[in-house]
């Protein structure tokens, strides 16, 4: 089976360590899951950049019209790429990334009404052009459906490699490969962000493509650059630097949804499962005092949501409502 080549580098490694700790201060200050709006806010960027990239010139309001179902005047086919993404987009549940049958089917819903080759590998060979020459020869035609069995089988094996980094591999080796007539680049980004889900679940609700549009040059740049080194490591340093500004920039914008009482109290009675002390429920949410902890946890002790045991420096707290299924 063919392996794709790739480096883990320290610069890789530093990355996924600083994007691990921004998806835990996520998780900390309770940001997720994302506001209604905030999601179809960014799914409306996500789609919007990632079509931009190849060309597309609707803006975010006319895509937000669409996705709203109702008409906009513009170019038949930008509008039907947007239709098509939007399909995809809505039920990003529906897609198994590491299912090679689902990759084609996800592709044929993208591309409908655009060309007629949809779902279905390329039969003839082809070369990338920039400024009126070639700057990638994918490989010939006939290795494609092997290329990509393979790329699937990697991605799906059990390994120690993160979901962080085989989005980027999936995505760079899927541009290496070309394996469609039309459509490989907004696959590749749609595959990446599926990839990424499985690292964490936060990640359906942001929106990537957007940083990757704002940084387009340097997007190629690391494409070429990895073509030219055979490895994938330049570009999964590029992937992941623009995944860790996209998860900060999120911080940002959203707000806390944990502001009361009753939310710190719900929001643990999910996350702890048995007995607990003050302390630990102060780590369930690291931005309240000692002292409002203390109100907390004797409010709902008044209000029959918790029951305790132990006295002074000993009391452990547990919700009657886990106590018959954590005994």
């Amino acid at each position: 089976m063919y392996k794709p080549p790739f480096q883990i580098t320290s610069l890789i490694l530093d990355l996924v360590k600083n994007i691990a700790i921004e998806l835990g201060v996520l998780k900390g200050a309770k940001l997720y899951p994302t506001p209604m709006k905030l999601r179809k806010k960014n799914k409306v960027k996500t789609i919007q950049s990632s079509l931009a990239i190849e060309g597309n010139t609707l803006s975010l309001d006319q895509i937000t019209t669409i996705m709203d179902g109702r008409k906009v005047i513009g170019d038949a086919k930008e509008v039907q790429e947007v239709k098509n993404a939007v399909a995809v987009y809505n039920d990003l549940g529906k897609w198994n990334p590491i299912n090679i049958k689902d990759f084609q089917e996800a592709h044929t819903q993208l591309m409908k009404d655009l060309i007629k080759s949809k779902g279905i590998w390329r039969k003839g060979g082809v070369g990338v052009f920039k400024d009126k020459q070639i700057s990638h020869i994918a490989p010939p035609a006939k290795r494609v459906e092997k290329l990509m069995l393979d790329l699937f089988q990697f991605i799906a094996e059990k390994n120690k490699i993160s979901w962080l980094i085989k989005a980027c591999i999936f995505h760079y080796e899927l541009e290496f490969i070309h394996p469609f007539e039309d459509g490989n680049g907004r696959m590749g980004r749609l595959w990446q962000q599926l990839l990424l889900i499985k690292e964490n679940v936060i990640f359906e609700f942001l929106s990537v493509e957007t940083m990757i549009r704002e940084h387009q040059a340097e997007y190629y740049k690391a494409l070429e650059e990895s073509d030219r080194e055979g490895e994938s490591t330049v570009f999964i340093e590029f992937s992941l630097q623009q995944i860790l500004k996209t998860v900060r920039e999120y911080t940002k914008v959203v707000p806390s949804q944990i502001r009361s009482r009753e939310d710190r109290l719900e929001y643990a009675r999910k996350n702890i499962r048995s007995w607990f002390t003050r302390k630990q429920y102060m780590e369930c949410h690291k931005d309240i005092s000692t002292s409002t902890a203390s109100r907390d946890l004797s409010e709902g002790i008044k209000e029959a949501v918790l029951v305790k045991k132990g006295k002074d420096n000993q009391v452990h707290y547990k919700f009657i409502d886990n106590c018959q299924t954590t005994r």
